[in-house]
Order: structure tokens, then C-alpha cells, then sequence
């Protein structure tokens, strides 16, 4: 075989590491409706479902009992499902069809026939049905909370750090079980530090998680899986009643519930039985709206790898959160486990529902770096938050985050630290030192943070636990050490379990304790104009990232307080052969004293004249204020030059070497790229200019090119020629200039 060093660099590109397969529909790899699958349909009498999708009650296995009793309203049933499958999709992109309508048209749909809509929508058309179908009008986001040394004041900052940056969510486990009750308390008090107010969830087995939920440490859970398939069930030692008899337990007590599901489990458990993922993930979230759920975490998440290995994948998880919305469900929809080695890919994928908007983006974006990621990574992580940030930005889109500059969130990360160090030593655990709080206030990872008496701190946790402590034993804690404003939030927050204010379908927590769900904040796009735009103090608040300044301060000042050129008369044409010109903008060395690489006009000048002196030339510096233009700022020097020669130069530091007859837009050198001129390359470009003047043969000045240059400079660029413009006097004579001493 040839070889070929571009496909042995393809080779070697990131997206070669992610696993690719083709599809293998009788073992369930297959994403949409495939030959296993069973048609639409639906019969119904006296009010009961006798078939469904073509099985008779007779044959219903455990899934197609509870979602042909719980999920499906057989008033509507024969109606909604005589809709050609079409018709039905083409109402979901429609913008004079409401949400509302849609909604109680599938409550009387069957999986196959709902899978069998959403299969005729391309992924755009998926995009703006979820853009309408979302259960609330804002998207929000949930974050991941962990580290791997278990550290409280790391946690509890990283989470302070997460809600200031406007995650309404916050969601932590553990890789030791009994770490549980100290993980679960560090967050609390971090999520009500500072803004406040966040849910949080520690994810664990089910009952140690009720545990922690019924004493207050946590306040949502959504650990709660189910299967599309009866086996699967049976593996996870569950039936459909048992999870909503669990989740009934929740939400008696205020706590928020959702479900967990994705594309991709039943094949990964070897329990498909020869159906396609997107079918059993529409059974999956039929059960889950029969169970009685609030909302559902789908979006294949730990199986992601699995969809995304086959054709149609990353459209068939946007398929499944698609369906979520259309069961009016609250959808978190996933983009937490590692999706790709590529970037591209990754950014691709999350546009998806980052575009649209759900009710939470991301069902965990990582707060911390993904190696303290103990959910298994995370997709984007605490150093990807500044790039999120500018999408939002630059797209006009509300991802659910909030820009937060470096004292804000010190502050509020040092606060956290402090206060789960008042309530360890209130509650007799392990001390916290100053030292491990200063360690979590600055770090980067849980690398960076001291050893812990871990003996120490998992008796401190069971005994606790095992104690009945609970919320309220922390917020005294808080009270009683001078973090009174925490102590307050957390409770305002178990005041609205006691009043089940948040067991509403896509319920948040704001500052303030303020809930937002899609009772109170319903979704009403009806297409443009309408539902949720980003404006006002929202957009303002998008907008303000710490990294993009004033454009009036850029270039101001330049480290040098008096101007470097003074004027000296009127510039007349030279008639002496030695005369080499230095043609100058309007603003270079007055208005503005800097290139745009920082270079001082003043050494500039001085290695210009250099380099044409050592010539044995004689430099003549000119001020050109008729134009900014670099062309005609030399052409106009060329004019007035003794040897026809002229260096033109603006104030960016942009140069050209030209003489005297060749047209402004043409020239003997160029150096667009001032970005990449330094001190030697000025006077290169002066030595060159005086061997222009003298007739000698000349060896152009090597021309550096940065292909990324644009990228960096385009915006100083810009600031510092619209500055130069306003120098311009129009019609202007040039001006013979001196270098102030």
C-alpha cells in the first residue's frame, strides 16, 4: 500500500480513539424502528387497553401491563392513534400547533407509534419541536459535585463555585459508600453559599439515598432506573410498581423526583430481545410517566459511547429526549459522561439540545476537572466553563450558566469552606484545618488538597447518620458560628419540602428561595417572537464575561505618559537623493504610542532609523493625516521622499516599503501581519528601504505568517484603526516630525 503522511496524520486525530460499529439489529444495536419492532396499534374496551402494539393482554409482559394501565388514557387512545404517523409529525415543527394540544394527543399514543413519529423528523426539525415541547420556559443546568479524595471543603466550595456560576442543580456520589452523609451535607451548605439557592442529590444505592433525602441532606433524587425490556427489570431486581412505589416514598416527604433512563442499556445488559434502542427508550419513558414522575435523566447517559458507536446515533439520542418533552415530562437531558475523544464532536453533539434549550442542558456538567469526575469523567468540565460561557454569548442562548469573575468566586468558594469547617467542629467530625480550607479555596483538583483522617471521618458520617442528625442539627450548626445568612437558605429550602412547593414538573430553586417550574413558568413558544427570548438583565448578565473589556481602554496610554513625535512645519518634497522617508499615521506617536504587539512607537522609530542610518541613508520622519490607510500613508511618503523610497507605518504597527510611481495598493514589501514584527524585523525593514534608495539588490525581509494571528489580533486591530481614523484631517498637509527627547 502508497503511503500517504495525510491519512497517517488523519490517523492519529482524536476522533480515531472513539469506538465506531455497524448495525446489528437482532442484538438490539440498532438505534430507530427496525425488523424486531412491532407495529402501531391499539385496541380498546370498555375503557380497557385489550392490545397494544399488536400483543394482546393475554401476552402483556410486565412493562406493556403498567404502561397499557398507567400510561395511556384509553379515552383518547383510538383517537389520537387514528392520526396518520405524518400528521402527528409534521404538528410537533408546526408553530400554530400548541404545546398543550400536542401533550394530550400522546397521552393516547403507544411506544411504537410515537417512535414511529419521531423517526420521520431529521435532526433540525427534532431541534425545533424540542424547542417548543420543553416543559419550562428557561433552560437551567446540573452540575456534578465530587472529588476523589472525598475532601468537605472541596466539595462544599466547588459547590458554592457551581451555584455562583448559576446551576440550579447540584448532584454528588461517592467511591466509598459510607462517605455518603459528609458528601451529601458538604454540598448542602455549599449550594445555599453565596446566591444560593440550589436542589441537590447525593446518587447512591436507593435506600441509603431515601435516607439522606429523609433527613434533609438531600433535597431531589433521580437515581431511579428503569428498562425497557422485562429481563432488564428483572436483573436490576425491580419491577415498574416498585420504582413508583419508591418514588411515591420521595415525594410524600418533599422531595423531588426523576427518573433515570437512555438508549443503549437493554442492549448493554443483553437483554434487548431484538428491539430497537429508541423503542425500548419510549417504553422506558412511558413507565416513567406512569409511575408518576416529575421528570426523567435521559439522554443515553453512561451508555452514550454505545448509541454513538452505530449510524443515526447522536440523532437517536436527541430522539429520546425529543420523546421526554412530548410525555411532558421535565427533561434533563443528559451531555454529562465523556461522549468523544474529539472536541468536535463533543460541541457538536451538545448543540443539539444546547440550541433548542431543555430543562437542563446538561444532567451533570462537571464543576470540577473531569479526573475528580467520580460519575465517570464528565463531557465538559470547570475548564471548558469560560468557552460556555461565550457560546451563550455568541449565539444569543441561554445555557444555563452565568459568567463569574475570579474574586466573586473566591469569595464564595473561602465562605463554603469556612462554613463546612463552623459545622464539622460544631458537630464534633474530624477538624477541618485552615490549611485544607485555604487548599480548597485555590485548587484546581482534589490532587491539590491535604490528607484527611478518612477512619476518622467515615465513623463521623455513620454515627451521624445512624444518630438521626439531619438537616436541622446542621443548620444550628451554621447559626451558632457566625454563617447565619447559609443556615437560613437551607432552611427556607426545607420549608418548601414541608410545603411540596418543588414537586412540581421542572421545578428550580432560585435565589431567594423562589420556585420556577412549568406550573408557574410554563413553555409558551409559539414560534418566533414567542416563549422565552433572551433579554433584559439575563442577556446583560451573558454578556458581561470577565475577558472582554471596555473597547475604549485598548490602546490608551501605551506606558508612555508624553507624546513621542512633536510636529515641525509642514512636510515639503526633499531633494535629497539620501532621503529616506519614515511616513507615519495619523495617531502613531500622539494619539496612540504602541503597536498592537505592545512595541513603543518611540523604540520603533529608533530601530527604523537604525537600520537606514547603518546604510549610510538619511531618515526623515512625516506624519500623513490625510489617511489611515497603510497604502497611502507610504504612497503619500513616497511623494515627498528625496530617493522616491518611504517606510509606511500605522500606529498598529502594520508597515510597507514602497517608491515613488507605484500605485498605492501596490509596493516593493508588505508586512500585514504587525502582530509578528518585533524590534529586529524594523530594523530589517529600515535597511531594506535604504538599499531600495541606494539601487542595490535586496533581499526581501523574511515574512513571518501566523494563520492564528487574525483570531488573537482582529479585535485590538480593529479598536486601534478606528482610533487611528479619528486622527485623520481630511485633506490634511503632511507634517515634518521630531522625536521628543
Amino acid at each position: 500500500m502508497e503511503s500517504s503522511k495525510r491519512f497517517d496524520a488523519r490517523a492519529a486525530r482524536p476522533i480515531q480513539r472513539d469506538s465506531f460499529i455497524e448495525e446489528w439489529p437482532e442484538t438490539g444495536l440498532r438505534l430507530f424502528p427496525g425488523p424486531g419492532d412491532p407495529a402501531p396499534g391499539i385496541v380498546v374496551r370498555d375503557g380497557r387497553i385489550v392490545e397494544l402494539d399488536g400483543k394482546p393482554e393475554s401476552r402483556f409482559d410486565m412493562l406493556d401491563r403498567f404502561i397499557a394501565l398507567r400510561a395511556i388514557d384509553p379515552a383518547i387512545a383510538m383517537e389520537a392513534m387514528a392520526l396518520p404517523a405524518l400528521a402527528i409529525a409534521r404538528m410537533l415543527v408546526d408553530i400554530h400547533v400548541r404545546r398543550d394540544e400536542v401533550i394530550h394527543l400522546f397521552r393516547g399514543l403507544t411506544p411504537a407509534r410515537i417512535v414511529e413519529i419521531v423517526a420521520l423528523l431529521n435532526a433540525v426539525e427534532m431541534m425545533m419541536a424540542l424547542q417548543k415541547m420543553r416543559a419550562r420556559r428557561q433552560p437551567f443546568n446540573q452540575a456534578h459535585v465530587t472529588n476523589r479524595k472525598e475532601n468537605p471543603a472541596l466539595l462544599a466550595a466547588d459547590a458554592a463555585e457551581a451555584v455562583e456560576r448559576g446551576f440550579a442543580e447540584l448532584e454528588t456520589t461517592v467511591g466509598v459508600a459510607r462517605y455518603a452523609p459528609l458528601n451529601a451535607l458538604a454540598i448542602l451548605i455549599g449550594s445555599q453559599t453565596g446566591r444560593g439557592s440550589a436542589l441537590t442529590q447525593c446518587a447512591v444505592e436507593e435506600a441509603l439515598s431515601l435516607k439522606l433525602a429523609l433527613a434533609g441532606l438531600t433535597t431531589y433524587a433521580e437515581t431511579l432506573s428503569v428498562y425497557g425490556t422485562e429481563q432488564a427489570f428483572r436483573d436490576g431486581d425491580d419491577t415498574p410498581w416498585s420504582k413508583s412505589f419508591l418514588a411515591a416514598a420521595y415525594a410524600s416527604r418533599g422531595i423531588k423526583v426523576r427518573f433515570t433512563s437512555g438508549t443503549g442499556s437493554e442492549a448493554l445488559m443483553g437483554h434487548s430481545e431484538g428491539k430497537s434502542m429508541l423503542y425500548l427508550e419510549a417504553r422506558c419513558l412511558m413507565a416513567i410517566r406512569g409511575g408518576g414522575s416529575q421528570g426523567v435523566q435521559n439522554g443515553s447517559i453512561s451508555c452514550i459511547a454505545l448509541p454513538e458507536s452505530l449510524p443515526d446515533g447522536v440523532r437517536g439520542v436527541l430522539a429520546e429526549n425529543l420523546i421526554a418533552s412530548l410525555l411532558d415530562l421535565e427533561l434533563a437531558s443528559g451531555n454529562d459522561a465523556m461522549a468523544s475523544h474529539s472536541e468536535i464532536r463533543k460541541s457538536a453533539k451538545l448543540m443539539l439540545q444546547f440550541l433548542p434549550g431543555t430543562d437542563f442542558i446538561h444532567s451533570g456538567y462537571s464543576s470540577m476537572p473531569r479526573e475528580d469526575n467520580l460519575f465517570g469523567g464528565g463531557n465538559f468540565d470547570t475548564l471548558d466553563i469560560d468557552d460556555y460561557n461565550v457560546l451563550q454569548r455568541d449565539m444569543r442562548v441561554d445555557g444555563g450558566v452565568r459568567p463569574a469573575g475570579r474574586e466573586e468566586i473566591l469569595a464564595v468558594r473561602r465562605r463554603a469552606g469556612e462554613a463546612v469547617q463552623a459545622v464539622f467542629r460544631e458537630l464534633g467530625f474530624p477538624e477541618i484545618s485552615d490549611g485544607e480550607v485555604d487548599a480548597a479555596v485555590a485548587a484546581l483538583s482534589s490532587a491539590d488538597m491535604l490528607a484527611r483522617d478518612v477512619v476518622g471521618d467515615l465513623a463521623a458520617a455513620e454515627r451521624f447518620l445512624g444518630g438521626g442528625g439531619n438537616a436541622i442539627d446542621v443548620i444550628r450548626a451554621l447559626a451558632k458560628s457566625g454563617f447565619a445568612d447559609i443556615a437560613e437558605k437551607i432552611l427556607a429550602v426545607q420549608k418548601l419540602r414541608v410545603s411540596g412547593d418543588f414537586l412540581q414538573t421542572s421545578a428550580v430553586v432560585l435565589p431567594g428561595a423562589k420556585v420556577v417550574s412549568a406550573i408557574n413558568d410554563p413553555n409558551d413558544y409559539e414560534g418566533p417572537g414567542s416563549g422565552y427570548r433572551l433579554e433584559g438583565e439575563r442577556w446583560e448578565e451573558i454578556c458581561a464575561i470577565p475577558q472582554a473589556p471596555d473597547p475604549r481602554t485598548i490602546g490608551v496610554g501605551g506606558g508612555v505618559d508624553a507624546p513621542v513625535l512633536a510636529p515641525a512645519g509642514e512636510a515639503g518634497v526633499s531633494q535629497e537623493a539620501a532621503d529616506v522617508v519614515i511616513a507615519v499615521g495619523p495617531a502613531f506617536g500622539t494619539a496612540l504610542q504602541a503597536t498592537i504587539l505592545g512595541l513603543s512607537h518611540r523604540e520603533v522609530l529608533a530601530e527604523l532609523k537604525s537600520g537606514i542610518e547603518a546604510e549610510g541613508m538619511r531618515p526623515r520622519i512625516v506624519k500623513v493625516r490625510a489617511s489611515s490607510d497603510c497604502g497611502f500613508i507610504g504612497y503619500s511618503g513616497a511623494l515627498l521622499s528625496g530617493s522616491s523610497i518611504a517606510i509606511g507605518i500605522q500606529s498598529k504597527g502594520t508597515t510597507v516599503i514602497t517608491r515613488r510611481g507605484l500605485p498605492p495598493l501596490n509596493n516593493l514589501e508588505l508586512f500585514p501581519q504587525a502582530p509578528n514584527l518585533t524590534l529586529e524585523s524594523y530594523r530589517a525593514i529600515g535597511r531594506n528601504a535604504a538599499r531600495y534608495a541606494k539601487g542595490e539588490p535586496v533581499l526581501p525581509v523574511p515574512a513571518q505568517i501566523d494563520n492564528m494571528a487574525r483570531l488573537r489580533y482582529i479585535v485590538p486591530t480593529t479598536i486601534l484603526h478606528l482610533k487611528e481614523t479619528a486622527e485623520v484631517v481630511s485633506g490634511g498637509a503632511a507634517l515634518e516630525m521630531e522625536v521628543n527627547s
